[in-house]
């Protein structure tokens, strides 16, 4: 019934945090009715060790009936600069059956050259783009954009035939306009874990999300953690109509990092389908159609 557009694994669970491997992973798709998913490998030490792109494919290889594979590659890898010859790296993966990039998110500025290097090579291989994005340039994983996401819209504008997916707190929290600039996103306690809040309650004005949708054809939504769901529930009147307007960008996920995680988005789609806030077809899109387009599924 779903396709999973970003999903996380590790043939052998890594030391300090509990990534899944893919045999956990097929038994919560089972469970929670998931046709096929996407792996995206980990690839920017901020965030944790570094995951090679063959290890994603070997998975797939040993699962391709459940799996397909995204490559990662670090804007800094091969000189570091923003003349790195990435299209060659990109080329490669590619042809070995790699149907996006990401989930880009070293700690740099999205607009900063050699992450604009990264993006102009993956619009000229024709790979789609997963980032995450971040609202600090230190202590964080993420691209930096700034309130409103400008860096966001020049890029759009820098490579018109590049599809990119947003996807995390800071681009999901802008779905409404912002009350304060702190509510883009959490931040790491000294102490451990994390503190922060998010936008909450009905959405009186709208934000630059759904304007960049409208505005940028090239913009997706990826609709995996638990950002846009919180971002469609806050307002059980405007969470529908945001799908139906763009039901042919916006993507089901899941990214899953662990065993537990919840997967609230399926009970929500299901929910909306069958009470009639949005149409069977929309469902369909959004669940697995537009997968199914974009990567080349079919």
């Amino acid at each position: 019934m779903f396709v999973d557009m970003h999903c996380h694994a590790y043939r052998r669970p890594p030391p300090v945090y509990p990534f899944q491997t893919p045999e956990q992973v097929l038994c919560r798709y089972d469970a929670l009715g998931i046709e096929k998913g996407a792996l995206l490998p980990v690839v920017s030490p901020e965030i944790y060790l570094p995951q090679a792109n063959e290890d994603i494919l070997d998975m797939v290889t040993e699962h391709p009936d459940r799996f397909f594979a995204f490559c990662n590659i670090d804007p800094r890898a091969m000189t570091n600069s923003a003349r790195a010859p990435l299209g060659d790296l990109l080329r490669h993966y590619r042809d070995r059956g790699c149907r996006g990039l990401g989930e880009v998110m070293p700690n740099l500025p999205l607009m900063h050259p050699m992450v604009q290097n990264l993006l102009y090579h993956a619009e000229s291989v024709g790979l789609p783009v997963v980032f995450d994005g971040s609202d600090q340039t230190e202590g964080d994983f993420g691209l930096y954009d700034d309130p409103g996401l400008p860096q966001l819209e020049h890029t759009l504008q820098r490579f018109p035939d590049l599809i990119l997916f947003g996807h995390g707190p800071v681009f999901w929290s802008e779905i409404g306009r912002l009350e304060t600039p702190g509510e883009r996103a959490s931040v790491f306690r000294l102490q451990g874990g994390q503190v922060g809040c998010r936008p909450s309650g009905p959405i009186r004005e709208e934000g630059v999300v759904p304007k960049l949708l409208r505005r940028y054809p090239n913009l997706y939504g990826d609709l995996s953690d638990r950002n846009p769901y919180l971002a469609l529930t806050r307002d059980p009147e405007y969470g529908p109509r945001f799908l139906t307007e763009f039901q042919d960008r916006l993507l089901f996920g899941t990214d899953l990092c662990s065993p537990q995680m919840p997967v609230p988005l399926v009970d929500l789609l299901l929910e909306w389908r069958d009470t009639g806030k949005i149409t069977p077809d929309v469902f369909h899109k959004v669940a697995r159609g537009n997968a199914i387009r974009v990567f080349g599924l079919g």
